[in-house]
């Protein structure tokens, strides 16, 4: 296309886009807007002037795309004085008695709410709240927890490695915190510690391959079993309701001894048995015992002097329960649908 040819198109255009804004009334903003859409928009008629551009030589491209902004500059500001005109009546028909929109606000996801209605509990029965890294050594993930290398119990954890050679991992559960804080603190002392864990599993309603675990432990002199039933009694009792039944089980665990299982009666069936609890009227919950002597002696405890308990659990499995959550899936989802009930 030739540079007189574009010239006339520039012409045209500008002759009828100023036509058609003078057509438009006062009242008539929704008009105003298919104008502007028509003329000054992305795809408009300014634009498709712009797009003629690359036919032309240099000089000529200069002088055509001086007229189409010129052009460009005068539509705008007549756009704007029009505005000023049509808008006037619009602003009448606003409603300011109408209700606002309500906008959208945020929510605590169920595990912070979880947890940090887990921390209320133990810290006003007197425990610190402690924290440890993601990222371990063989040595505190299973070491220094009585778990060698070749001891069968290892088989339990399918751990994440970072480096085989060097040994470092993702922890699989929150007890490496155990053996930081105890190489650092002398006893007496009882703290909780929050965090992600790592393990292979599969995804599936139950497991997933990272979760949330809380790790407790008390050291102090004459520390015995009778202290662990009494805290974890009342702690369950206080995040599930004083109706709630506690159950605890022989179990092993190679950094306790001896070792038990806690279970809750189910608050679904309330205890009579359902397919939840698998017909048994309770529901396991977590593990725990009495810290191991050998536990003790890697950190420089004087295992005739001092006793201690640890305990560990899923807060998962706990937000399950008590929120009645029915696939550890929707944790990881960013469904605000689920999110939202428990804001």
């Amino acid at each position: 296309m030739e540079l007189e040819e574009i010239k006339k198109r520039i012409k045209d255009v500008s002759e009828k886009a100023e036509k058609e804004l003078l057509e438009i009334v006062e009242g008539e903003s929704d008009k105003l807007e298919i104008w502007k859409v028509k003329y000054l928009g992305r795809k408009g008629e300014i634009n498709n002037l712009f797009a003629l551009l690359p036919h032309l030589s240099s000089g000529e491209k200069k002088e055509a795309g001086m007229l189409i902004n010129e052009m460009k500059e005068k539509l705008n500001t007549a756009y704007e004085e029009r505005i000023s005109i049509t808008g006037k009546q619009e602003k009448h028909k606003i409603n300011l008695s109408f209700p606002g929109k309500r906008p959208e606000t945020g929510s605590f996801h169920p595990i912070t709410i979880i947890s940090r209605e887990i921390s209320t509990i133990f810290t006003k029965m007197g425990f610190g709240i402690v924290t440890g890294p993601d990222i371990e050594t063989d040595y505190y993930n299973f070491e220094a927890l009585n778990i060698p290398a070749e001891h069968p119990s290892k088989d339990v954890w399918d751990t994440f490695y970072l480096s085989e050679k060097e040994k470092i991992l993702l922890r699989t559960h929150t007890s490496p915190v155990q053996i930081r804080i105890m190489e650092k603190t002398a006893p007496p002392f009882r703290v909780i510690a929050i965090g992600k864990c790592f393990r292979r599993d599969d995804i599936d309603a139950t497991h997933s391959p990272v979760f949330h675990q809380i790790e407790g432990l008390m050291v102090d002199r004459g520390i015995n079993f009778s202290h662990l039933k009494g805290i974890l009694t009342h702690f369950i009792m206080e995040l599930f309701g004083n109706n709630i039944k506690v159950k605890f089980t022989p179990s092993f665990f190679p950094f306790t001894e001896p070792s038990a299982e806690v279970s809750m009666s189910c608050n679904i069936c309330k205890g009579n048995g359902c397919p939840t609890c698998h017909n048994t009227g309770y529901i396991e919950i977590l593990g725990c015992g009495m810290v191991h002597p050998q536990v003790f002696r890697n950190v420089g405890y004087d295992t005739d002097e001092f006793t201690g308990f640890a305990f560990g659990m899923g807060i998962e499995r706990l937000a399950i329960i008590k929120l009645g959550i029915t696939d550890i899936r929707y944790f990881f989802q960013n469904d605000l649908r689920v999110i939202k009930q428990f804001s």
